[in-house]
């Protein structure tokens, strides 16, 4: 049997760091199986979902590489399909309409809260012999309801979280249609699985108590039964399910950050899965490894810190000219000849191992391109009277050294030394002068990159 896994997002949103999880391991579980990976939004949500939010997930699908098998599937092309299969039930006893009101189930869920009971639909709809049902109002549209066994018990073998069981006395008789027609996530989940061949279904562990209504509707339906995989919760750095409170949870925002959509992956592959102490890994190999026995039954901790020290390792590993072209969209400025593309690729060697993302990286050499904006703390601190004139003498032999990294570092040397300097008295001023900072890398790098005139240039400014 081909494996066939799924993702399955509502569009009613951004795609979440969860569900990019839940979508990658169901796509290395298909790659590893040989199988296939199937994309379907479940739309039917129509007060919720939104084309925007479609969009999006494509998008984030489409920026972390996980490409799907085949085409996109949406439930509201399917209306048909489901309407002809709850008919099927309510021929064969297996669904029924019922005619309750809101506010008698509200009635109905408040009194069993007042005595200690689990809220559930009590069945009043619900036909049986000799049972004599209430009379149809006729200002209500009625829900229809699946016929849930009334006794035993569902049970599955969860390929993450191990042997579980309901009891079927626990599960009501949900809701497979509403008042107005519409078909309902439960039910719609089952008919897709069924009739595309799902055999595998790797989701979150907040469906679990999903799972036995979608299998006895599945036995229902003689439709067979896929096994299941729960995986669990995120949580942030404070132990807390993670949410917008701990910063970006939208898959795209780790996009506009200038994430790395590798490190990403290869971050969220580590989230609750394992393959011995290997932390930098390929999706190649990731699918060639992953197996679902190495999934955590534990909540995994996302941590910041570690996601900014991979991607951090992604972009050493980088050529530079490749990150520039990344990075076009994050420079503040609009046109970039040939000169100026060629220093910003030569920044980039130089400052790539020092930055978490592609932002920061952009907003670290943009000085190379620029005339840089100087803090009034850095001047105050950095370019007093004496420093100035320091600068001003090393300025005075700038046109005489060969403009390259060895040799205006061996000048700078000899100045230092002629004056009897530490080496700090001129390099801090002259990096502010030249980046606006006071922490960068090599100064006479910096220099020979952004060119002897321009440096000149820059230093005339604060000198004259």
């Amino acid at each position: 049997m081909t494996v066939i896994t799924r993702f399955a997002p509502s569009p009613t949103g951004d795609l979440h760091i969860g569900g990019a999880r839940t979508a990658l391991f169901a796509w290395a579980y298909a790659r590893n199986q040989k199988g296939k990976f199937i994309l379907r939004i479940e739309d039917t949500d129509l007060d919720r979902s939104t084309p925007e939010a479609i969009e999006v997930i494509i998008n984030g699908m489409n920026w972390l590489g996980l490409h799907h098998d085949g085409p996109i599937h949406y439930q509201t092309d399917r209306m048909d399909r489901y309407k002809a299969v709850i008919q099927s039930l309510l021929e064969n006893n297996q669904a029924y309409p019922c005619y309750s009101s809101k506010e008698e189930l509200d009635a109905l869920r408040e009194s069993q809260m007042k005595e200690g009971l689990k809220p559930k639909y009590d069945g009043r709809w619900r036909p049986e012999p000799g049972k004599k049902l209430p009379e149809k109002p006729l200002d209500i549209h009625p829900v229809i309801r699946f016929r849930n066994p009334s006794n035993g018990h569902v049970s599955w073998n969860d390929r993450v979280k191990g042997d579980i069981t309901f009891n079927n006395e626990e599960l009501d008789d949900f809701i497979i249609s509403r008042s107005d027609g519409t078909p309902t996530y439960n039910f719609c989940v089952v008919v897709d699985d069924w009739d595309m061949n799902i055999t595998d279904v790797i989701r979150g562990d907040d469906h679990v108590n999903n799972t036995p209504r979608q299998i006895n509707l599945f036995k229902a339906l003689n439709a067979p039964v896929p096994n299941y995989a729960h995986l669990s919760m995120i949580l942030g750095s404070d132990g807390q399910k993670l949410s917008k409170r701990h910063g970006s949870v939208s898959v795209l925002e780790y996009q506009k950050k200038g994430y790395l959509p590798q490190a990403i992956k290869n971050y969220l592959a580590r989230l609750g899965w394992s393959h011995g102490d290997d932390e930098i890994f390929s999706m190649v190999q990731f699918s060639q490894w992953f197996d679902l026995g190495n999934i955590t039954s534990s909540p995994a901790q996302f941590n910041d810190e570690k996601l900014n020290w991979l991607n951090n390792q992604y972009i050493r590993e980088m050529d530079d000219e490749s990150i520039f072209n990344l990075m076009i969209d994050f420079f503040k400025f609009n046109d970039i000849d040939e000169l100026s593309k060629q220093k910003l690729i030569k920044g980039i060697a130089l400052y790539k191992e020092r930055v978490n993302n592609l932002v920061e990286l952009s907003n670290q050499i943009l000085f190379i391109v620029e005339q840089p904006h100087i803090m009034p703390e850095l001047i105050q601190k950095y370019l007093d009277a004496d420093r100035l004139n320091l600068v001003k003498g090393l300025n005075s032999l700038l046109d005489e050294v060969k403009w390259e990294d060895d040799e205006i570092n061996s000048l700078i040397k000899k100045f230092v030394a002629a004056n009897q300097l530490k080496f700090p008295l001129i390099a801090m001023p002259l990096r502010v002068i030249l980046t606006g900072s006071d922490h960068t890398p090599s100064i006479a790098s910096i220099m020979s990159i952004i060119g002897r005139e321009e440096t000149k240039q820059r230093i005339l400014k604060y000198i004259n």
